[in-house]
This record gives C-alpha cells, sequence and structure tokens, in this order.
C-alpha cells in the first residue's frame, strides 16, 4: 500500500516505537492521527507533525476509541490505516502472576485491540478498503521464563491478527503483525513488577536492542508490501 497522502491512526504514539512510526510515516507524506494516554506529549508532537491530530485515548475504554474514531473522520473523512501500537508488558513467573494485573495487561494488548479493530473495520469496508498493523512481539514466537505473561497476550493477539487476514480479504482490508525484539525504549521500564537487577531481559533472551526508528522502517515496509507477517 502507498503511504504517501494515507491518513493512519498510531496508537501508543507518545514515545517509542509509536513516536518513531509516526514520524517515519509523516515525513513519508501521511497523515497521523496521534493516540495515546500522555496528551501533553502528544500536542507537542503534533506542532512538529505536518497535518497530523493528537487525540487522548485509553483503547481499554469503549468511549476514547469512539472518540478517537469520530475525531478521525470529522477531520479527515476516512481511516487507510490503523496501527495497534499501544500495550504493557508484565513480568514474574507464571506461578506468582498476579491475575488482576494479568487482566489488565490482557484488556490493553488484546481486548483494546479488537475493539478498536472492530470500530475501524465497517469504516474502512464502506471506503472500500485499508489496512491494518499490529504491533506483537518476537517473545510471541518463543518460550522465555519470566515473560510469559506478556507473551501470552501477543500469541492472542498473532492469532486475531492473522485470522482476521483471512476474513478481511474480501473487502480489500489487509492485516499484517510485526514482531520487534528487545527495543530501545522505556517499555522495558514500563512492565508491570519491572525489578531492574532481576529483568535483565537482553541476557535472558540473548537478543541485541533495536532502535524505534528500526522497528518503524519494518512497520513501514509491512505497509508496503502488504505481507502477513514481518520480524526484527
Amino acid at each position: 500500500m502507498e503511504i504517501n497522502g494515507k491518513v493512519i491512526i498510531v496508537t501508543g504514539a507518545s514515545e517509542g516505537i509509536g513516536l518513531a512510526a509516526s514520524k517515519l510515516l509523516n515525513s513519508k507524506g501521511a497523515k497521523i492521527v496521534l493516540a495515546a494516554r500522555s496528551f501533553d506529549k502528544l500536542q507537542n508532537i503534533e506542532k512538529e507533525l505536518n497535518g497530523s491530530m493528537a487525540v487522548k485515548t485509553d483503547i481499554r475504554k469503549i468511549s476514547d476509541i469512539k472518540n478517537l474514531i469520530s475525531k478521525t473522520i470529522e477531520k479527515f473523512g476516512r481511516i487507510d490505516i490503523l496501527i495497534n501500537n499501544a500495550g504493557q508488558g508484565i513480568f514474574g513467573p507464571v506461578e506468582k502472576l498476579d491475575l488482576d494485573l494479568y487482566k489488565n495487561v490482557f484488556e490493553l494488548n488484546v481486548i483494546g485491540v479488537i475493539n478498536t479493530m472492530q470500530h475501524v473495520i465497517p469504516l474502512m469496508r464502506a471506503q472500500g478498503g485499508g489496512m491494518i498493523v499490529n504491533i506483537s512481539s518476537r517473545v510471541s514466537k518463543n518460550y522465555f521464563p519470566m515473560l510469559a505473561g506478556y507473551a501470552s497476550t501477543k500469541y492472542a493477539l498473532n492469532a486475531i491478527s492473522l485470522t482476521a487476514r483471512q476474513e478481511l480479504a474480501k473487502d480489500n482490508i489487509i492485516v499484517g503483525v510485526v514482531h520487534p525484539k528487545l527495543t530501545t525504549t522505556n517499555f522495558q521500564k514500563n512492565y508491570i513488577n519491572y525489578e531492574e537487577e532481576k529483568f535483565n531481559w537482553g541476557n535472558r533472551t540473548g537478543m541485541e536492542a533495536d532502535t524505534p526508528e528500526a522497528v518503524a522502517q519494518k512497520i513501514c515496509d509491512s505497509i508496503i508490501t502488504e505481507v502477513p507477517e514481518i520480524e526484527l
């Protein structure tokens, strides 16, 4: 899919991968709708990105999703691409996984993504097509101790995304998945139960860290090539 001129919603756009993707896509001519909970950050980013719009959004809240969609349609008249990037990790052994905290992460990483997809799919179908890119993780392809809670949400996301790809092909709606590995962002520190001295994800997984800009480039590649999955 061509990027220039497209209206693209990016969730989790206030920092890290979401911010890097927003900047790169905007540089390629896309109109970016910046969605995140940190509205002050979004407003500053909005000033930097020509033609962008900031919308305070917590995708765990249906009212916020509806507001995001309605404001996007009101300003731009369409939604060409949705990038579901917002998410959070949880750290700890399966035996001691706090299920209430896990449910909260699942609500963000999976339920929130499904809700957002369900709100854009009818619009994309009516306009003749579109694309959804869901940001998963390389941990969903492996079995790393202490990361089962987070990885399981991404396993679920993979199944939802690739099944939706088959279901929506007839409507010219493409669904793809990008699998970043360890990235030089604050994502680790935002993990629930993060303990720096115990976490040490690089040693734990054997992965070298990528920059958010490298992940952003893979997101662009996913859009352009329309492939089902891209791994870093």
